[in-house]
């Protein structure tokens, strides 16, 4: 009897350990979103739906005097809080940009030629089979990739993969999000309102200015970044294209200080917030597909149109335009990959899930055809996961059986 307190209290150290290795894991923003995406369909499913429902509709004010915002919680969550997601992503392309992966025309040209071929091709599948219906709004879904999700699940093969394809991955995604911000950008905006929009061009030249002039107060930054999100909601354009404009501003390098970067302090300062709170939250609400008693058809145009953009799409357009850029000397293989390594990697591309849920979100105004796309998503996917994880083992196994060869020869 006498043990059970020091036993209990031995054990909870190691119990906190354990959580505390794996909230540090690699794998443990992609399990964050798969719990979160879940529980919001058990949620949709189950008696509780219309409250789900209705809660996602509840009209959230924040004012000041006459003036203020008036919005239901739904578009709180997809404007608001995903432009700090939007601004964490404009944070790594920025430092991608100058010091990292796509720094130059060299380093660049393979995830970028890879992110290329893995936004047109899933974009053509899309429309051949949408073309003039009522989902050809949808055809930039399947371009989407989730780089936390599909990090998350290379992650699961450890060291039986060589460290070079995360880093190719990372940059892949990279540059796939510099893509989607521009395809928001021009394609999902509406109607422009002038004022707002040369309000929000001030508030940007301001923040230049601010960078040129050599300020790296953060506060002031995120303070007119904030206004910036404004006038950009109130202009037409997606408000979440703010987050990606403040990030381009914000000071990397500090003179004579490299240890102090504004941007790369920020970047660790939102990246959790984002991965445990704006994803999963996002993944929440716009998770939640009410499949029991409906219609909803997953041989749907717009869910053949997504599940097949996310699957075959990425697999043939990111690994042809790998083995172009490769054949024509513009690249070359990540150190240690295989073209099997490459397959896998393309598979894992189609992990579409926030991104493009969040363009889906923006495509269809029509509940039903957005519920439909989402089950695209989800299955589209999933199966990539699943093929890609399949396809990367394969290659770890072979790459192991050939060093085994070697050695014994």
């Amino acid at each position: 009897m006498s043990s059970t307190p020091s036993t209990t209290a031995s054990a909870r150290p190691m119990v906190l350990g354990g959580l505390g290795e794996l909230l540090q894991s690699p794998v443990a923003p992609g399990l964050a979103l798969m719990a979160a995406a879940a529980f919001a369909m058990v949620v949709a499913n189950s008696p509780l739906a219309t409250a789900y429902h209705g809660l996602l509709q509840t009209p959230v004010s924040v004012a000041i005097g006459s003036a203020g915002l008036h919005k239901p919680l739904l578009l709180w969550i997809n404007d608001g809080l995903m432009a700090l997601f939007f601004l964490l992503v404009g944070l790594e392309v920025k430092r991608e940009l100058l010091q990292g992966e796509l720094s130059s025309v060299r380093k660049a040209a393979l995830p970028v030629a890879a992110a290329l071929g893995g936004m047109v091709v899933p974009a053509l599948i899309y429309t051949a089979l949408n073309l003039g219906g009522v989902g050809a709004a949808g055809w930039a879904i399947p371009m989407a990739t989730d780089i936390a999700f599909a990090l998350g699940v290379l992650a699961l093969l450890g060291d039986r993969v060589p460290l070079s394809l995360r880093v190719f991955l990372a940059a892949f995604a990279v540059a796939d999000d510099i893509g989607a911000v521009i395809v928001i950008a021009l394609f999902y905006t509406a109607s422009i309102k002038v004022p707002a929009l040369v309000a929000a061009g001030a508030l940007l030249a301001l923040l230049v200015a601010l960078n040129r002039l050599g300020v790296r107060n953060l506060g002031v930054y995120l303070l007119i970044g904030a206004a910036l999100w404004l006038a950009v909601l109130k202009s037409g354009v997606h408000a979440t294209i703010a987050g990606v404009l403040l990030a381009l501003t914000v000071p990397l390098v500090v003179p004579g200080d490299d240890d102090h970067s504004p941007l790369v302090h920020l970047e660790h300062t939102l990246h959790p917030w984002v991965t445990w709170l704006v994803l999963p939250v996002f993944a929440l609400a716009n998770a939640g597909v009410t499949v029991l008693g409906t219609d909803l058809d997953l041989a749907h145009p717009i869910a053949l149109g997504i599940g097949g953009g996310l699957l075959l799409g990425k697999l043939v357009g990111v690994t042809g335009a790998s083995w172009l850029a490769v054949r024509l000397g513009l690249g070359s293989l990540p150190q240690g990959a295989t073209w099997t390594h490459m397959l896998g990697i393309a598979l894992l591309g189609g992990i579409g899930f926030t991104m493009s849920a969040f363009v889906a979100g923006l495509s269809f105004d029509d509940a039903a055809l957005l519920d439909t796309a989402k089950l695209g998503i989800m299955g589209g996917s999933a199966i990539a996961a699943i093929a890609g994880l399949t396809v990367l083992r394969l290659a770890g196994r072979g790459a192991a059986a050939s060093s085994s060869t070697a050695a014994a020869g």
